[in-house]
């Protein structure tokens, strides 16, 4: 299958990405990974960016298009993928859709993971990072640590990123209202989007993707 993955920060994409890619056996393609890879490997496309990111801009669509695009031709991709962060915008659909085109495929869902708004802002601004292993994350209401302020694993102080705070994740959901939430009618013209509620527990909204997936395609 040839799925993208939409939905506002917060709505858990990346971990669903990730079990949902297992399940489908078809890699899980995300824009941070893309960029990683290569500004790490120090390709022509990653020098392009890094030199965009050191300068405090946004890197242009065409870098971006240009990176998928690479991705997807990848051996691993040949019979499907799911593409996480990809598109962002409307240009980004237009040029996905040239591309598959001249690959002669096509999409086969758009899955946009549905979270209020409200819960959106609670996920965010409730998480905790610890200063010594970023990796030990938690959150005041979902995961609370045993003493507040504390890393359960390793005595570290928790803290709140900059960009986890209630003006900024409000901030980065209008821009997601504004840049990327046109995708969605975008596809829906084309009939491919299936729309889930992200709300509950991951395996359950896992397993309501995957049945929403089998069912649109049964359809």
């Amino acid at each position: 299958m040839r799925i993208v993955l939409v939905g506002p920060p917060g709505a858990g994409k990346g971990t669903q990405a990730a079990y949902l890619a297992k399940n489908l056996s078809i890699p899980h393609i995300s824009t941070g990974d893309l960029f990683r890879a290569n500004i790490s490997q120090g390709t022509d496309l990653g020098k392009q960016a890094r030199a965009y990111m050191d300068a405090g801009q946004l890197v242009p669509d065409e870098v971006t298009i240009a990176m998928a695009k690479d991705r997807m031709s990848q051996p691993d991709a040949v019979n499907g993928f799911l593409l996480d962060g990809f598109p962002r915008n409307v240009g980004q659909a237009e040029a996905l859709d040239e591309m598959l085109k001249g690959e002669g495929v096509m999409l086969d869902a758009v899955l946009d993971l549905e979270v209020p708004e409200d819960e959106v802002v609670k996920r965010i601004a409730g998480r905790r990072i610890c200063r010594n292993d970023s990796a030990h994350v938690f959150h005041v209401t979902y995961n609370p640590p045993k003493t507040e302020g504390v890393c359960d694993t390793c005595d570290g102080e928790l803290y709140q990123r900059d960009d986890d705070t209630e003006e900024t994740v409000r901030t980065r959901l209008e821009v997601y209202h504004t840049q990327t939430e046109p995708i969605i009618d975008y596809y829906r013209a084309q009939g491919l989007v299936v729309t889930i509620s992200a709300l509950g527990k991951v395996e359950d909204v896992t397993k309501r993707s995957m049945e929403a997936l089998k069912k649109d395609r049964e359809d």
